[in-house]
């Protein structure tokens, strides 16, 4: 027997997964109890590729846990709380705006209520869509969905097999790239103005190099305090507000 997990966005069960994956739904990846092949299994597999939606091995133990004990045959997909929307539908949006592009790009992040919080402060912000990879990163799962509160309805979510390959496109386009790091030039003193990509680093690791290296201008947080870093979601929403302020004097 197959079913659908409704409170977790969990498809369990082969037939369910399968043509969950031939409808086109959302996905952010499948699990597979390790051990499992063959069947009805490799037309999955394969809808998987042709949708370049990863797959990952875990305990069948596992899988036992994450349904509450229902009949998932092997087979977890892991729906998406909102179908992803691709790199034009942004420009699309700032176009029917008449608003300079305004992105978010997320390096790397891992707690899904962060990842759902920079959505939500991006919508308040005015951004034009949030741009995350495919992978080593959290997904637009149902917990990030819920900590957008409700933003996800306004915000195009855009996931990339490469996101150091989509800055630089964002820079063909003209797109300026912002990111955040401690020796940067003090945010209140950087021009903002324009079309602006904000990259946003993950929580332990921070920026990867090559994403670094390709931004236009480092800004940095000054910090009067002891403490010399913020809670990532926390630091993205400060030099977004002054990214949105930025746009606004100018108009």
């Amino acid at each position: 027997m197959s079913e659908k997990n409704k409170e977790t966005d969990l498809i369990i069960g082969r037939n369910a997964v399968k043509e969950a994956l031939r409808s086109g739904r959302a996905a952010d990846h499948l699990l597979v109890a390790k051990g499992t092949s063959g069947g009805s299994l490799t037309p999955i597999l394969a809808l998987c590729r042709e949708k370049k939606i990863p797959v990952k091995e875990a305990d069948a133990k596992k899988l036992d846990f994450l349904c509450g004990g229902g009949a998932h045959q092997g087979v977890i997909l892991f729906a998406a709380a909102r179908a992803y929307a691709s790199l034009e539908d942004c420009f699309a949006l700032a176009a029917a705006r008449g608003e300079p592009p305004f992105l978010i790009l997320c390096d790397g992040l891992e707690d899904p209520h962060n990842l759902g919080a920079i959505i939500r402060s991006a919508e308040a912000a005015g951004a034009h869509g949030v741009i995350i990879p495919e992978r080593r990163s959290v997904s637009l799962s149902s917990y990030a969905g819920k900590a957008a509160a409700g933003a996800l309805e306004y915000v195009p979510v855009v996931r990339v097999g490469n996101l150091h390959q989509t800055a630089t496109l964002l820079k063909e386009r003209g797109v300026w790239l912002y990111c955040a790091d401690m020796d940067g030039t003090p945010y209140y003193e950087a021009d903002l103005t324009g079309p602006a990509a904000l990259i946003v680093g993950s929580e332990g690791r921070g920026l990867s190099r090559l994403l670094k290296e390709s931004a236009d201008v480092v800004l940095s947080i000054p910090m009067a305090g002891k403490i010399n870093s913020l809670n990532a979601s926390v630091a993205a929403g400060i030099l977004m507000f002054e990214i949105a302020k930025s746009r606004k004097l100018t108009k």
